[in-house]
């Protein structure tokens, strides 16, 4: 039975598979299967016996990740594994122990988003602030929250002259008294409507968990074996209810890359992966470094770039001969450079085209590079649907669609959103709901108007619209 489980993984992800005891770290590159890997761990030790599985936690970062896990864990058999987000688990505990050892329910959680708020806060300290300005500040209070500072702590921080508090100045237009004072109407709102925001669900359960033992004795009763994936983007207060969850247990295994950590922004550090052994001496370390995922020549310069970073691995690419061996290239914008363009050395022969890297003056410019390219990729033969065209934000899409279509070329885009799902649009109509909770003697059409102008929108249409976005999947 181990063996039809277990048979299919290599020798890396077998050996990890087979520890189920005691603390163990998985430093794991992009592309070398971690996700595979934890599953069926879990799943060898639901079966072999040693996991009951209404005992284990497995904890990752979004609903989408949870959700692909526990459908996993279900295909190998390891039925009835609970897999949350932090956020998730932490609101059902809240909700569980909170009319046990508070009373009543617990406070609700806040909608519509932190800006909402702010706007009201600043109303109320008289202050005119930008939405962009507003999002800052809200940036600021999850930073502030999740880093297990208090207000007084915060404003200590942002009054000294470390290196810490030089990344965390105020937002343009903002004193840092304006920011405290922000900082403490917001709170103040909050209370006053006994509601909640995503980084209180976490302070509450952590508390709550630490002040009542009752409480965190059925926790640690319920769940005694725990997987924390994607964990070096673990905030310190994330790890603080991770600590709690654990007690003096260290059934715990973690799973992350130090190069992959992209929340630093809102409080997350990859230290906690890199130092998981310090903290659990007799933890054991796994490394996954076969490459799955992409050829030789990205593998190349992955690791060229990460070369001597804490944490860094070194990736081998084990693509089978399918893999295409076209070119792969990535293109950016620099606001502040002419165009200008640069390939990475060390391809060995045919169909190991490195990748190459161009740079342009603008995002316009960029686009149509990328429409140009595309154009004589097809032109030479290459099927338009094997041409994929990825961009970080949505906002981007607009101007690369424009190009292609410009160039002649057929588009589909994949994950449009609708209208009133775009990010653009629930700013405008978050501000707008703001904007009525404010006594304003104007016509509303005016209202309605600044408002929009605020958030950029003019009532020109733009100069050429991407046709037929509409519909398009």
């Amino acid at each position: 039975m181990t063996e039809d489980l277990l048979g299919g993984l290599d020798p890396e992800q077998r050996q990890i598979a087979e520890c189920l005891r005691g603390p163990v770290s998985v430093l794991a590159g992009a592309g070398t299967g971690k996700t595979r890997t934890i599953t069926h761990r879990i799943a060898h030790g639901v079966r072999s016996g040693v996991y009951a599985p209404d005992r284990v936690l497995t904890v990752t970062f979004t609903r989408k990740a949870a959700g692909e896990l526990q459908a996993r864990l279900r295909a190998l058999g390891a039925e009835g594994v609970a897999a949350h987000t932090f956020h998730s688990a932490a609101l059902a505990q809240l909700g569980h122990f909170w009319p046990q050892f508070v009373g009543g329910s617990a406070p609700q959680i806040l909608s519509g988003g932190k800006v909402t708020v702010l706007s009201q806060a600043a109303e109320s300290l008289r202050l005119s602030l930008p939405v962009d300005t507003l999002r800052d500040v809200a940036a600021e209070i999850e930073w502030r929250k999740v880093s297990m500072l208090s207000l007084e702590g915060y404003a200590a921080l942002l009054r000294s002259e470390d290196a810490e508090a030089a990344a965390r100045t105020p937002p343009d237009g903002v004193t840092v008294e304006h920011l405290l004072d922000l900082h403490e109407a917001y709170g103040r709102i909050l209370d006053e409507r006994r509601q909640i925001d995503f980084e209180d669900v976490l302070i509450l359960a952590t508390g709550l968990l630490e002040s009542e033992p009752r409480a965190v004795m059925q926790v640690r009763e319920r769940y005694r074996f725990f997987t924390v994936d994607e964990y070096q983007d673990v905030n310190p207060l994330q790890h603080a209810l991770l600590r709690v969850w654990l007690g003096d247990r260290d059934d715990v295994c973690v799973v992350g890359d130090a190069s992959q950590t992209i929340y630093s922004f809102t409080g997350a550090s990859s230290s906690y992966l890199l130092r998981f052994g310090r903290e659990h001496p007799n933890a054991r370390e796994f490394r996954l470094e076969r490459n799955y995922r992409s050829t030789e020549p990205i593998v190349r310069v992955a690791n060229r770039l990460m070369r001597g970073r804490p944490g860094a691995l070194v990736l081998q690419a084990v693509r089978g001969e399918a893999i295409s061996a076209a070119a792969n290239r990535t293109v950016g914008s620099s606001p502040d450079s002419a165009a200008r363009s640069t390939t990475v050395d060390g391809a060995t022969g045919p169909g190991d085209a490195p990748p190459a890297c161009e740079w342009f003056a603008s995002e316009q410019d960029e686009a149509e590079a990328v429409a140009a390219s595309i154009r004589g990729a097809v032109a030479a033969g290459t099927p338009a649907s094997e041409i994929a065209v990825l961009y970080r934000t949505n906002a981007q899409s607009a101007a690369i669609e424009a190009a292609l279509e410009r160039a002649g070329v057929d588009v589909r885009v994949h994950g449009a959103q609708r209208f009133f799902d775009r990010a653009e649009v629930r700013q405008a109509v978050m501000v707008m709901r703001g904007q009525a909770k404010v006594a304003d003697e104007r016509p509303l059409f005016q209202i309605v108007s600044d408002v929009l102008r605020a958030c950029g929108w003019q009532t020109a249409p733009p100069e050429e619209p991407p046709r037929g976005r509409s519909g398009r999947r």
